[in-house]
């Protein structure tokens, strides 16, 4: 692969988009120091952006408690965004993830496209039109919807495997996730009708893995040759942390952990996206175990991140969730405290709990209480023995024991917190719209975000 270079435009303030114009907070002065918020005008070679998809306050302050201290990030709140898209108050991952990519609202289930149907720029193709490489990393298929966002230009979101495919034309660096079937032909039991993506991956350059092992053997590839690397873990996603092989499936901090030790040999500089995807699934199913696991395994990928940008003393480190989902609460009905530290004890999903139940649903207890160690009422075993969707069941009586409350089973409007640590963190300060986000960050990076 040939990078592409081209002449670093200098912003000299944010460029709004003529869709969206957030409002800022009045910045502060004089940063602060030793907390990710001096060093106000330093360079910033590196951008490490990291989405908790579905991730807002509430997971925030439920985390909190799960963990019992704060999470990495919480030094290092800075703002809030807002997140409808261009044609509804509550936005799909695919709008939000074009907005926080390209600085442009569009239309929810589009990708890479405003509303008219342009492409549009993202702050991935400004780096790497400034000579920077690239990557993306996600715990869902490397096609869904938020990692495609940064890359590729499709009007259905759901079209993963013309997204498969513009991957392989593009020139992103490193491409880690699940999703295997979107890049084989159907004779060999993918999604492709004739294309074997990972053939055609493999003669542009990459080096193509699909195990832990594998990925660790192959994190010392030379991106400054040409060479790149492609990692399909799980013919689907990838595995709820809650039931992910350790043997087989790279962890979320792993893989990005590999993608820095690629993408920091390139002198010009990185940008990587690193998505916790399986937080917003969590959401959608209400169940409180799934999500803070996932938080979990998304937090320690966060510690790797800033691990590396206080060694190197030129990366930011963004961290900030598209939208969120579930309406997650911290409380719930009768008042009984915060108990989401239970969560701990819990060894499976809703889901994978309730395709342990026989026929009649006979042994609701012994499996509800195997995999969560509570003990539940038989109020609690009979709600979920006459419910019609048996995992969502059990996991609003897992949630009400952690005290956690649920408003919905989609999206939400709410608005959503921004963490920053690194130079120039101090710029994400203030309350505004998504669409400011990657405006932010060419100006810190000094490239041209021209849409």
């Amino acid at each position: 692969m040939f990078k592409k270079i081209g002449a670093v435009a200098l912003s000299t303030g944010l460029v709004l988009s003529a869709m969206s114009v957030p409002v800022f907070a009045e910045k502060p002065e004089s940063p602060g120091k030793g907390n990710g918020n001096g060093n106000g005008g330093k360079k910033i070679d590196n951008i490490i952006y990291m989405i908790p998809d579905g991730f807002s306050g509430d997971y925030a302050s439920n985390y909190r408690v799960y963990k019992g201290e704060d999470a990495v990030w919480d030094a290092h709140l800075k703002g809030m965004f807002t997140t409808n898209s261009a044609n509804a108050d509550v936005t799909d991952s695919a709008a939000a993830g074009t907005a926080m990519a390209s600085g442009v609202k569009t239309n929810n289930g589009v990708i890479g496209l405003d509303p008219e149907g342009n492409d549009l720029t993202t702050i991935l193709d400004a780096s790497e039109e400034a000579g920077k490489s690239s990557g993306l990393v996600a715990t869902s298929t490397i096609t869904h919807a938020t990692p495609a966002s940064f890359a590729t230009s499709v009007e259905s979101r759901n079209n993963e495997t013309e997204i498969a495919r513009q991957y392989i034309s593009s020139e992103v660096d490193v491409l880690l996730g699940g999703g295997k079937n979107m890049f084989l032909p159907e004779a060999d039991g993918g999604n492709q009708e004739e294309l074997n993506l990972i053939e055609q991956a493999q003669d542009a350059g990459f080096t193509y893995v699909e195990t832990r092992d594998e990925l660790q053997n192959n994190a010392d590839i030379e991106v400054v040759e040409g060479e790149r690397l492609l990692g399909l873990f799980a013919d689907d996603a990838l595995s709820p942390e809650l039931h992910r092989d350790q043997s087989v499936e790279p962890s979320l901090a792993e893989m990005t952990e590999a993608s820095i030790e690629v993408l920091e040999q390139d002198k010009d500089g990185f940008f990587l996206m690193v998505e916790g995807s399986q937080i917003d699934w969590a959401g959608h199913a209400n169940d409180p175990a799934w999500a803070m696991s996932d938080v979990a395994a998304f937090e320690e990928a966060v510690e790797t991140a800033i691990d590396f940008a206080k060694q190197d003393g030129k990366t930011l480190v963004i961290v900030a969730g598209d939208h969120d989902t579930g309406g997650m609460t911290t409380g719930s009905g009768a008042y009984s405290g915060l108990n989401a530290d239970i969560l701990n004890q819990v060894t499976a999903t809703g889901d994978f709990m309730a395709t342990q139940l026989n026929e009649d649903r006979s042994n609701t207890r012994e499996i509800v209480e195997q995999y969560t160690h509570l003990t539940i009422t038989e109020e609690e075993v009979q709600s979920i023995e006459d419910a019609s969707d048996t995992a969502l069941a059990i996991n609003r009586v897992v949630s009400d024991h952690a005290g956690i409350g649920w408003t919905s089973t989609n999206h939400t409007g709410a608005d959503i917190p921004v963490y920053a640590y690194g130079p120039q963190a101090e710029k994400f300060a203030g309350f505004y719209d998504n669409t400011a986000l990657p405006q932010i960050m060419a100006d810190v990076l000094r490239v041209s975000l021209d849409n």
